[in-house]
């Protein structure tokens, strides 16, 4: 377990939604059930107005907007379903535009294009895809695309859509900025108060809580699987009379101190936890009752080389001592918790700076 906080990148926490936000999935579903029915009808008006190619193309967008929503449901591929929707939009409104559908009034569509693609995607696609499309209509509007495709537009119609366009493009960017640093805000704040729930401020371990919660899933475990797991409790000798002699800071520097040298020598998967205050204790998974003892010798030879200084410049050396226990039969945390509290008594009965299992004091 991480035992030091950590920041989570922007990119990882941009993929988790807040609260009240539309997801990005059902969002394209919505807009594809609406978009069949819509682009059906315009193929009736077009086929009853005798153009039966615009009608068939309207009818084909549609059967693949179907397609990609029936796509989705059955296999649940968001990229897959995001990227054939925008391509499928792109290439809608563009030939709306070019073709002049509805007597040239459908490329108002094209005013639906940037909400759409800046929400449902990322925001460098969506300024490459409105920048393009900005482009595009500009080079319809122009003499060599009037030629090119013979769409009829009038001047001032030409003049008033690349401007509006264009507002609409840099506001809907400006908007979804400001949505997404919100939403960044939000979750960062949100891995904050979560990071601070579960661990120590003073050390970055695991907090009590948190223990137990670990504790509670390895547990849990157990019980399935049947697979040994230990625990360590560990209290720093003495640590009370440094407090009285040299003051809280030189405290918090000595339980920093053991902290660390608690952490750098535990796996991975171990949970180390602030027990108390100058307590602590680590979770060993899998591990059996002599492994765990061997591992608590090894910490605390590697807490016994460690020192700090005090405010008179003088080097304090520091020892802990430790009890071990590992799980037994159906018995209850609580009972394995008990016994290694015995043990951590009786081996600071027995003279601390040392590992005891079970109260059998062990060097």
């Amino acid at each position: 377990m991480t035992q030091t906080p950590q920041s989570a990148a922007d990119s990882e926490l941009s993929q988790f939604r807040v609260k009240g936000e539309i997801p990005v999935p059902a969002l394209i579903n919505w807009l594809s059930a609406a978009a069949v029915p819509i682009l059906a009808f315009f193929a009736w008006r077009s086929s009853q107005h005798g153009d039966n190619l615009n009608a068939s193309v309207l009818l084909v967008f549609s059967g693949l907007l179907a397609l990609n929503l029936l796509v989705f449901l059955g296999f649940r591929h968001k990229t897959l379903q995001r990227r054939g929707f925008i391509s499928l939009i792109t290439v809608l409104f563009t030939y709306l535009a070019v073709h002049a559908v509805e007597d040239g009034s459908a490329i108002i569509w094209l005013l639906a294009y940037p909400p759409i693609i800046f929400y449902i995607s990322e925001a460098r696609v969506g300024v490459f895809a409105c920048a393009g499309g900005w482009l595009a209509v500009l080079f319809l509007f122009s003499p060599a695309g009037e030629w090119l495709f013979g769409a009829t537009y009038s001047s001032s119609f030409r003049i008033s859509l690349v401007i509006v366009l264009a507002f609409e493009m840099i506001t809907c960017y400006t908007l979804d900025q400001s949505r997404r640093r919100s939403k960044l805000g939000l979750l960062k704040l949100a891995a904050e108060f979560e990071y601070a729930a579960k661990h120590d401020a003073l050390t970055g371990l695991a907090n009590r809580r948190e223990g137990l919660t670990q504790l509670e899933g390895e547990y849990q475990r157990y019980l399935r699987n049947g697979r040994p797991f230990s625990v360590l409790l560990m209290d720093i000798d003495l640590f009370k009379s440094v407090n009285d002699q040299h003051g809280h800071q030189v405290g918090d520097e000595l339980i920093i101190l053991v902290a660390r040298t608690l952490a750098s020598g535990c796996r991975k998967m171990d949970t180390i936890a602030r027990w108390g205050g100058e307590e602590f204790l680590v979770l060993l998974p899998e591990t059996t009752l002599a492994e765990a003892s061997a591992s608590a010798e090894r910490m605390r030879a590697a807490v016994a080389r460690q020192s700090v200084q005090t405010e008179s410049g003088k080097t304090m050396g520091v020892t802990i001592s430790t009890g071990v226990a590992s799980i037994r039969g159906s018995e209850s945390i609580d009972r394995l918790l008990q016994r290694a509290d015995e043990a951590l008594y009786a081996a600071k009965s027995g003279g601390r700076d040392q590992v005891c299992i079970e109260a059998t004091a062990a060097r």
